[in-house]
């Protein structure tokens, strides 16, 4: 089946859940416009109907390959990035002073889900170089932004993100590779990356390779992390492509998803050292990074809704297809589709629910993003940035996991037929198994959560969250609308066990951490379930006020009556769970 850009779903999260109007109104999203932005994302959406997915499975099949280190992506894929590059999408949100178009982060997070939805693998090209030019824009030399941003933006060079070594994993504080100071203010940089997303392909002439390494007398552990740009090809004085750098491609992964995507082992320095440049302070290059990290675990969050929605479609479009017995009740004779039967209903209803939370939850964290950088006060600017902090792990973590979810149960749907390969079920589950994995699993996610932004400004971050849920629930109480069920009463209540869950956890981190540890990932899922449902209810409130699309309310009335109702459990899994799992040592579980 064709994709289907879902321009007004992601139209009307931007509307009742990140208050686009409300954003142009105050000068946050100065010289924009609803109109504007619809135009972006449906552009966005034919690009990557008529482009991408028509390249997604035959991709899937070919996949990258690597002979003698040269990578060959899959037929179709050189030309693709030519026409994307072209159409300035590399170029959306960045800065206008090196070529960019310096669109908010919502929108080009709404543009970010449709090219991933259409054909992830090609997706994660684009991500990784607008991660690596936020970094290079916030801590490069202006010698090193004149020569490199502009072509990064335009598309013309592609960026990656060399954190991983063989034996470190996701412990970046044992990281090996080194930078020796040449005295001219370059470095030589030796040492073997893993897992280096497009780090060597044929689509563009350069690629620029942002590497965490050590300096000679840095500090042990993470204190001692400096971020080094790389290029693959040196670049002369006057912008032109000058000799081969020593980095090499060493082999390219064979993956159990996202096949076409090039995922290497990067060598540098396997002939004397490769030329690099420090971005930022010696010794402070983990902090620079996370710049990219942080970019890219947002990003990841919008490829697990990206991945959802694709997965979606597909198994709506074969329920009203397959035609198997005959729910009770139903007149005529014959088969009937499967998607009259009510366990499929209720299979689909949680796909889209799902899917249209985590979406709210992403474009959310991405609104608190753009405040960050447009407010007028330093206040709103702070504020806005907590709240981001708070509200990434939840979108990077909730939204994968939820992508591999809806996948899955796409895959089921299908019944058999979607354990075979030619209906293309398959390939978004093996696709989508990736996510909760890289730019840090989700299980450190939950660490994050809970050990680093629940004691934001002494709590005051979750306790004005909290009370945002709160006033939504109590809206929907209030509103007393009949096609509200229980809706105001589920989400209440999942947001109280929130609310006590964090309250354990915040005395847990200072009498039992490991508690607090065990916890973690029940806590992250509590916590996605409420918001949510929060974001879910702001819809179904506008559009009972509005008179608009009655299906959102009874997307929201489902997700809080069929799914919020999850949250005791989880909560108790949180306050009362960790003795089970602490009481059993490593040495029982390996026996």
């Amino acid at each position: 089946m064709t994709y289907r850009p879902p321009v007004d779903d992601i139209m009307f999260a931007l509307k009742t859940a990140v208050d686009l109007p409300g954003l142009i109104e105050r000068g946050i999203y100065a010289g924009l416009d609803e109109e504007t932005v619809r135009a972006v994302v449906e552009e966005a959406g034919k690009f990557g109907a008529e482009v991408l997915d028509p390249l997604n499975w035959t991709g899937d099949q070919s996949r990258s390959m690597v002979k003698d280190g040269v990578v060959s992506t899959p037929a179709g894929w050189k030309d693709a990035y030519k026409a994307f590059a072209a159409g300035g999408w590399s170029a959306l949100p960045c800065p206008e002073e090196f070529g960019g178009q310096g669109l908010p982060g919502t929108v080009a997070m709404a543009a970010c889900e449709i090219w991933n939805s259409a054909n992830l693998a090609f997706g994660l090209c684009p991500l990784l170089t607008q991660g690596a030019i936020d970094a290079l824009a916030a801590h490069g030399s202006d010698e090193l932004k004149a020569i490199f941003l502009p072509r990064m933006v335009s598309g013309e060079w592609t960026g990656t993100m060399n954190l991983t070594e063989p034996h470190a994993g996701s412990d970046l504080g044992e990281l090996r590779t080194k930078a020796i100071p040449q005295g001219d203010g370059s470095y030589k940089i030796t040492g073997t990356k893993i897992f280096i997303t497009y780090g060597e392909h044929e689509l563009t002439d350069n690629i620029i390779h942002m590497v965490l390494a050590r300096t000679p007398d840095a500090p042990a552990g993470t204190k001692g992390i400096s971020l080094f740009l790389v290029p693959k090809w040196m670049v002369n004085a006057d912008g032109s492509r000058g000799a081969r750098n020593d980095v090499i491609c060493a082999g390219v992964e064979h993956k159990l998803g996202i096949h076409a995507s090039p995922t290497c082992t990067m060598k540098f320095g396997e002939t004397g050292g490769a030329i690099g440049y420090l971005v930022g302070e010696e010794n402070r290059g983990l902090m620079t990074m996370f710049i990219m990290m942080n970019a890219a675990r947002l990003a990841v969050g919008v490829q697990g809704v990206a991945i959802a929605e694709r997965a979606t479609q597909r198994a709506i479009a074969y329920a009203n297809d397959r035609r198997q017995g005959r729910p009770p009740g139903a007149s005529g004779s014959g088969m009937r589709p499967i998607i009259e039967h009510a366990d499929t209903r209720r299979s689909i209803m949680t796909m889209k629910a799902m899917t249209q939370a985590a979406r709210a939850i992403c474009l959310v964290t991405a609104r608190e993003i753009d405040i960050s950088h447009r407010a007028g006060t330093e206040g709103e600017r702070a504020a806005a940035q907590a709240k981001a902090a708070l509200l990434t792990p939840i979108a990077k973590a909730f939204s994968t996991d939820i992508g591999c979810e809806v996948a899955s149960m796409g895959v089921q749907i299908h019944g058999g037929m979607g354990f075979v390969e030619e209906t293309g079920a398959a390939q978004y589950y093996r696709d989508a198994r990736i996510l909760p994995i890289y730019e840090g699993t989700n299980g450190i996610q939950a660490i994050d959560l809970v050990t680093r932004k629940l004691p934001l400004a002494g709590g005051k971050v979750m306790e004005a969250y909290l009370a945002e849920l709160k006033a939504t629930a109590d809206a929907v109480r209030a509103s007393n609308q009949p096609a509200f069920g229980r809706m105001g009463e589920r989400l209440g209540d999942a947001v109280a066990e929130l609310a006590r869950a964090t309250v354990w956890m915040g005395k847990a981190l200072s009498t039992n951490p490991n508690a607090a540890l065990a916890g973690a990932t029940p806590y992250l899922r509590l916590f996605g379930l409420a918001a949510g449902g929060h974001y879910l209810a702001r819809g179904a409130l506008a559009a009972v006020r509005d008179g608009g699309e009655t299906n959102h309310v009874a997307l929201a009335r489902f997700f809080a009556e069929n799914l919020c109702v999850q949250a005791s459990g989880l909560a108790a899994a949180v306050t009362e769970g960790a003795e089970t799992i602490l009481e059993v040592t490593p040495l029982k579980l390996s026996a």
